[in-house]
């Protein structure tokens, strides 16, 4: 592998840690926001939309995932 392939790779893995984070955050936020907001009739409509949210959240974490292990298999981390 050249030296700029794997600087490449390099960061892309950081972004991918990065990436997966953020979706925990995300995840985490919104299983508190859901808790919160289901005590409130008002917020039906609220709850469902945070309830795809938090799926939709959990797929790409996922796929964030899928494409961390492929760049750390390149790198030879693995």
């Amino acid at each position: 592998m050249n030296p700029y392939h794997k600087e490449v790779l390099q960061t892309a893995l950081e972004h991918r840690k990065k990436e997966i984070v953020e979706y925990q955050i995300n995840i985490d936020n919104f299983v508190r926001a859901i808790e919160k907001a289901k005590q409130d009739p008002e917020l039906v409509a609220f709850t469902e939309q945070l309830q795809q949210l938090l799926k939709d959240n959990l797929l790409e974490q996922k796929k964030s995932q899928i494409m961390l292990e492929v760049i750390q298999d390149q790198l030879g981390e693995t």
